[in-house]
């Protein structure tokens, strides 16, 4: 074909047009939402194996989508080619399952071709389609009405809007279970270890805390030479003031330092009993990485200790620390 120069005005024409119409689809799709939705909703609750998810074609990738967005959100699901399920993968769905079935025609030939070997297993059928009178719709123990009054399409032809109800009703579907289960951030955080939130809920302390030689600290004692010397080998902005078995007594921080600073006086003669803030903010060290962030947020400070169940100083962090750990 010829290539042709798109007119700008028309170009935004269509665009705009197209997200009206699927815009209305949606709506309409809203307005229809009944018991039936409430009935899927309770069939893939109560099942005890896996939500299968099949479609041909655009409503395969759709499909696709849907499995993947259940499964991250506590319900476990799978896809499944109808058109391999025929040839042997139909293997993979159980009586314990529930399928849940797109296509907007209701009509797909490989999916009509596996419904006599779902019946005879007793596996639930779920059906999101348009054609409410077809024989997908015909056989389902549930249908969930995804007619769309048009395509955005100029032609009427290419899956645009009925797709885009597709999705939006699995999406639906999806919210619903997720909110009957108690899901929690920390539920999705465990499927999604290599995201930010994965990262932000499941790493602990113990992860990004700096420990052993590397945690400044110095006894009551110290000369301030020597606490200077600890603050700034151990690069915290910190350290911490310890007795003899550990359990910690202060902090002393730059902030601290610029304070002296402003006061005058010779410091050389203090110790680091005369300067440290006593009963400094600590954290346990089986805390999540972003409890310590919360609390240097709240009471705006930069650094914190880790303790033991003891209070045994066994660790520290600063904001740094949690910035290089993606934490925050």
């Amino acid at each position: 074909m010829k290539a042709m120069i798109a007119h700008p005005q028309h170009t935004l024409h269509l665009a705009r047009e197209t997200m009206d119409i699927e815009a209305a689809a949606l709506l309409g799709l809203k307005e229809r939402l009944d018991e039936r939705f409430v009935n899927a909703v309770d069939h893939m609750l109560a099942v005890q194996g896996r939500v299968v998810v099949m479609g041909m074609g655009k409503s395969g990738h759709i499909g696709r989508k849907i499995a993947a967005t259940l499964a991250s959100t506590g319900t476990p699901a799978m896809f499944v080619h109808p058109g391999e399920a025929s040839h042997g993968d139909l293997g993979m769905i159980k009586a314990v399952d529930v399928v849940l079935a797109i296509s907007n025609s209701g009509e797909s030939v490989e999916l009509l071709a596996i419904l006599p070997v779902l019946k005879r297993q007793g596996v639930p059928l779920i059906a999101l389609t348009g054609g409410l009178d077809s024989t997908l719709a015909r056989h389902a123990h549930v249908v969930l009405d995804c007619s769309v009054e048009k395509e955005a399409c100029p032609l009427n032809l290419a899956p645009t809007a009925s797709t885009t109800a597709q999705l939006a009703m699995g999406d639906a579907l999806a919210v619903a279970l997720l909110d009957a289960r108690g899901f929690k951030p920390e539920d999705f955080a465990r499927s999604h270890p290599g995201g930010a939130l994965g990262r932000k809920l499941l790493t602990h302390l113990s992860d990004v805390m700096r420990q052993g030689k590397d945690v400044p600290q110095v006894g009551p004692d110290a000369e301030f030479t020597v606490l200077m010397r600890e603050m700034s080998n151990k690069g915290l902005g910190a350290t911490a003031v310890t007795d003899a078995q550990g359990l910690v007594l202060g902090v002393f921080t730059d902030g601290d330092l610029r304070r002296l600073i402003e006061k005058g006086g010779d410091l050389r003669a203090l110790k680091a009993r005369d300067v440290m803030h006593p009963h400094p903010r600590t954290i346990r060290q089986d805390a999540l990485a972003v409890e310590a962030a919360q609390i240097m947020e709240l009471h705006r400070i930069t650094s914190i200790l880790v303790v033991d169940a003891s209070g045994v100083l066994c660790g520290a962090l600063n904001t740094n620390d949690l910035m290089r750990a993606k934490v925050i």
